[in-house]
């Protein structure tokens, strides 16, 4: 029974952390009564958030509560642990390699719980003690165990360093301030902490703010992802709704002009066999009359013959010859009028429906109107294009907002980047080209080609795979003074000088319909210079390259 009884009260003066009888028990302002240590370690850990609560009953305290130990409390804690066997440390109290021992500790290392900035000694559970208890060393200041103590001492003077120098922004020792740092800006190390832990909130709250409002950003854009794609989900639903209508539709006015056509076959068949029948009957009567008119050749009685001869009739003319046609067009007509049909439907269906970019405010699901033809209608499509630097041969040199290219036989030292061309003097642009696209291109020099290339052209050979319009990944036109080449799909094409002559070559690209123009431009006058009728399979950049003589350039035009 007695046994038990000392169980009962190790469990009542048991730390609810650490489940051992208490070490220098306080009570905090709760009622509830821990290790100092415990308590202590707990809040620091809490010091973070900025409140302070029990373990226990999640009670709140602001300010962070001062620990005194509580007397009565200790003394009955240290009767229950003289009547209660205590168990032998445990292998996990003993220091291990990578923590930091006690410096007290002298048989066997004990695991340190917390080091002092001010004795520079690690401490074990059990020689951190009379910092709780003594008077002079409750000032000192724990930290977690560190193994970095000495840093704290100067090197010089061997005393520890509390002076932080904002001349040479170092911490320094008092000595120091005398020595090779007198006339510096000094502060103490904990007053210097203090300014650049402030600091260090602002900034983090800044970080806590921009993240908020990130999160935000995120959020609205995840609900803009869904509102896409309810909106396009639906756009699909519609449009196979209305393609089946249309199939339907097709299918009915298809049913209805067969009927037309096998009904207007039968009334044609019917009167043509009419027609065959009448003509038929009277082939009958006119083999008849052949057959007496033979016979009568034959007649050798001459006053016979003559007799009979007056009583023959006068042959007459067909009554069916007129209704008869060696070529009728029966129903050219409707195949006329499909094939027209067909061809209107077909204009339709090869004009890509417009789907506005990314940041438009609405999608126009409209048919497209019929290819530009003005130099105003071209510019409805103008698109801003800018050079890509990282794409630039080394000899390239790049200018007016990476708008004009020009060469210079000298390495620009850009940075390596996988996308660059090595061997060919060319450069891609950095936007990528869909649907319709309008931009100009001023050049100088002896010879500038103007392209368009999927990104996936080849960047490091000097070979045909690398060099726009001699592959299957490039288009492009070769300028040179009042001459033009084109280049492209294993063909090249020489093309004539324009007049009035103008060194702008205009560049018109249709995507989805697989077109793409070059022009020579004139003020508002354009003149159509070769016109690509393909497929494009991929998004095309705008490309440049120009003949290795110094000079040479080329400018993708601000449009407005």
């Amino acid at each position: 029974m007695a046994q038990q009884g000392y169980l009962m009260d190790s469990v009542k003066f048991s730390c609810s952390i650490c489940l051992d009888l208490l070490k220098t028990p306080v009570t905090i302002p709760c009622g509830h009564n821990y290790c100092m240590y415990c308590i202590g370690n707990f809040w620091d850990d809490e010091d973070k958030k900025g409140i302070h609560s029990c373990p226990q009953c999640r009670q709140q305290f602001t300010p962070r509560p001062v620990l005194v130990k509580n007397t009565m409390l200790a003394e009955l804690v240290e009767d229950v642990r003289k009547t209660v066997p205590q168990p032998a440390p445990d292998d996990d109290c003993f220091v291990g390699p990578e923590d930091v021992a006690c410096d007290i500790c002298t048989v066997r290392k004990m695991k340190a719980v917390k080091s002092c900035l001010v004795c520079l000694v690690s401490y074990c559970e059990n020689h951190l003690q009379p910092h709780y208890d003594v008077p002079g060393l409750k000032k000192h200041m724990l930290v977690n165990p560190s193994k970095k103590l000495q840093e704290n001492i100067c090197s010089r003077h061997d005393e520890v360093m509390k002076i932080f120098c904002r001349t040479d922004q170092q911490c320094i020792c008092y000595l120091c301030t005398m020595d090779e740092h007198k006339g510096h800006d000094t502060v103490p190390a904990a007053a210097e902490r203090a300014e650049k832990q402030k600091k260090l909130q602002e900034s983090r709250q800044q970080i806590h703010q921009r993240i908020q409002d990130q999160e935000k950003d995120v959020k609205l854009l995840q609900q803009e992802v869904e509102a896409i794609n309810v909106s396009a989900d639906k756009a699909v639903e519609d449009s196979e709704k209305i393609f089946t209508d249309l199939i339907r539709l097709l299918q009915e006015r298809s049913s209805d002009v067969k009927q037309q056509i096998r009904s207007q076959q039968e009334t044609e068949v019917s009167r043509v066999k009419d027609v065959q029948e009448k003509l038929e009957q009277e082939i009958t009567e006119l083999k008849r009359k052949d057959a007496e008119l033979e016979q009568l050749s034959h007649t050798e009685d001459h006053n016979q013959f003559l007799l009979n001869y007056p009583s023959l009739p006068a042959l007459s003319e067909s009554t069916h010859s007129s209704s008869i046609d060696k070529h009728p067009p029966y129903f050219e007509d409707v195949t006329a009028a499909l094939s027209e049909l067909k061809t209107k439907v077909l204009d339709i269906l090869r004009d890509p429906l417009k789907i506005s970019s990314p940041t438009a405010s609405k999608v126009d699901v409209l048919p497209q109107s019929s290819e530009p033809r003005t130099r105003e209608d071209f510019l409805k499509y103008s698109r801003k294009l800018t050079l890509s630097r990282n794409t630039a041969h080394k000899f390239l040199e790049l200018s007016e907002g990476n708008r004009k290219v020009t060469m210079t036989n000298e390495n620009q030292n850009y940075e390596d980047h996988e996308g660059r061309f090595t061997k060919r003097w060319q450069v891609l642009s950095k936007q990528r080209l869909t649907g319709r696209c309008y931009w100009e291109v001023e050049w100088a020099g002896k010879s500038v080609e103007v392209a368009v290339a999927y990104d996936d052209i080849e960047r490091t050979g000097d070979t045909d795979e690398s060099s726009f319009g001699l592959n299957e990944n490039s288009w492009a036109l070769s300028c040179q003074p009042y001459m033009y080449t084109y280049y492209g799909d294993d063909d090249d094409v020489d093309i004539p000088v324009t007049n009035p002559y103008s060194s702008t070559v205009g560049v018109y690209l249709d995507h989805r319909a697989g077109i793409l123009s070059f022009y020579s431009v004139y003020g508002s006058q354009m003149t159509l210079l070769h016109e690509v009728d393909t497929t494009f399979t991929q998004p095309l950049h705008a490309g440049i390259w120009l003949s290795r003589s110094r000079g040479n350039s080329a400018e993708f035009i601000q449009l407005k």
